[in-house]
């Protein structure tokens, strides 16, 4: 897909870091980011005079304007030369994002993403766009370890595939290694023996790098929260159709998505996304 890197502004820290995450997303994919911010409408009736479907007036266009101009500025200390695009859209965040998504070839969010906008809970909007989005989505979260290896989530055999391309194409990019952690082995105390290694396609297209598999011990949530300590992102593979359907428990990945260390991306299968 050809689409930009979307990603939340709202002005708060975490967004701003978001931002600069997203602006390296777009540079490495070879396509624009697009910054969105979004406008809640208010509570309270529309004062005499403003127009309804202009609630804050010059005013809020002024505050938008300033976040946008100063995520801009960050997107572009970060990759100069990058092109960049705003919109301003009215509305709850988690909603107008999940309508932009589906024009991106990833959305990108804070771990607060909403704080000032309607005070969405940690990594509520994340988990709305990865149940009814329309592109891979990316939480920025956490200290990611630039030495730290690209975390891939699966189960066994039925490791999803466009997640572990997405895995191997980051690590790829990051000069990482690939630590799976494997639902299988967790279950039955054994690792995927390798004549039915679901990635020894992207084992041979990708040669240098090295592929981690570690025994699971102490269950899948708990793997997962320890591994992003020391990884530099977690990538986790999805089946979404009107909600959330992941390939490995809910909690699992709902546990990634609000207590992770590092960033984390869910990634939707083709055919499969909304």
């Amino acid at each position: 897909m050809s689409g930009p890197v979307l990603v939340g502004v709202d002005g708060s820290t975490t967004s701003m870091a978001a931002v600069e995450v997203a602006a390296r997303e777009a540079d490495r994919m070879g396509v624009a980011l697009r910054l969105a911010h979004a406008c809640a409408w208010p509570s309270a009736s529309v004062a005499p005079g403003v127009a309804p479907w202009d609630p804050g007036g010059i005013r809020g266009h002024g505050a938008a304007d300033r976040v946008l101009a100063e995520a801009d500025r960050r997107a572009r200390r970060v990759v100069p030369g990058l092109c960049v695009t705003h919109t301003v859209l009215m509305g709850e965040p988690a909603a107008v994002l999940e309508t932009e998504s589906r024009r991106a070839s990833l959305t990108v969010v804070g771990s607060r993403l909403g704080g000032r906008t309607g005070g969405g809970r940690r990594g509520s909007v994340a988990t709305r766009l990865v149940g009814h989005g329309g592109s891979p989505v990316l939480m920025v979260r956490g200290g990611a370890d630039p030495n730290g290896p690209v975390v891939l989530v699966g189960d066994g055999a039925h490791l999803r595939r466009h997640a572990a391309e997405f895995a191997f194409g980051q690590a790829a990019a990051r000069g990482a290694d690939v630590l799976v952690l494997d639902g299988f082995a967790a279950r039955s105390g054994r690792i995927q023996d390798r004549l039915h290694d679901p990635l020894a396609a992207l084992r041979e297209q990708y040669p240098d790098i090295t592929v981690l598999r570690p025994r699971v011990r102490g269950g899948m949530r708990r793997a997962v929260i320890d591994a992003s300590g020391f990884a530099q992102l977690v990538v986790i593979g999805a089946r979404c159709r009107g909600g959330w359907s992941a390939a490995l428990p809910p909690t699992v990945s709902r546990a990634a998505l609000k207590h992770a260390g590092c960033p984390v991306a869910v990634i939707p299968e083709e055919g499969e996304s909304r």
